[in-house]
């Protein structure tokens, strides 16, 4: 398969350092509504990089929940691989694509745990089936067919028909919190602009970089 030619000329807009708020999470929540606002694609989805106890790199898309003063917010279950990987390394990497605009932004930091209220919080706010989703199957676990998760769902609905459905334990959101974040905006001839906030204590240094 011979891809060379897949070319996209990158002509949308530009960035400059006059352009940049001094809060990295300030210049993503600006990037996000935009990208919400221009687009019927998930604007919200991210992928999520993970290293095991081994060494070895793990990559999934997974969902933006919240954005908060600390960071970025997503749910799983505490028992898969994302899981047991951040258990035995926080340390964390997230990408947003938004190629409708020509932008990307990349975040490392540490993983924390919330607390189990605020993991509550989310999950009581989500629909009854996915809540049940969440009992039905362990994250990662392997299955000998559909028919197994369909009845594992279906074991679910009744167990708690007549009753709200209780948050499981080892179920829990993550939040990842950045030391680097580096804001990408396609140019044209490749000259794209890069720049990258790391965290000095309490505040953020701000650098361009080569494309």
């Amino acid at each position: 398969m011979d891809l060379t030619q897949c070319r996209q000329p990158y002509l949308r807009s530009s960035l400059s350092r006059k352009d940049l708020r001094a809060d990295p999470l300030d210049q993503f929540s600006l990037w996000f509504t935009e990208a919400r606002d221009t687009t019927a694609e998930v604007e919200n989805a991210m992928t999520l990089a993970t290293v095991d106890a081994q060494g070895m790199p793990s990559v999934r898309t997974v969902l933006l929940k919240a954005l908060t003063a600390k960071g970025f917010v997503f749910f799983t279950h505490y028992l898969s691989q994302k899981g047991c990987d951040l258990a035995d390394n926080p340390q964390a990497a997230l990408l947003f694509q938004w190629l409708h605009l020509e932008r990307q932004v990349r975040v490392q930091g540490i993983a924390h745990k919330l607390t189990p209220a605020e993991s509550a919080d989310y999950f009581l706010s989500r629909p009854r089936d996915s809540q049940l989703a969440v009992w039905a199957a362990q994250q990662s676990s392997e299955l000998t067919s559909r028919a197994e998760l369909e009845d594992a769902f279906q074991a679910a609905m009744t167990r708690f028909a007549d009753q709200a459905v209780p948050v499981p334990q080892d179920w829990g959101g993550f939040c990842i919190q950045p030391d680097q974040m580096e804001f990408w905006q396609g140019r044209a001839s490749r000259m794209h602009d890069r720049f990258v906030y790391q965290r000095q204590g309490q505040h953020w240094q701000i650098q361009r970089l080569a494309p």
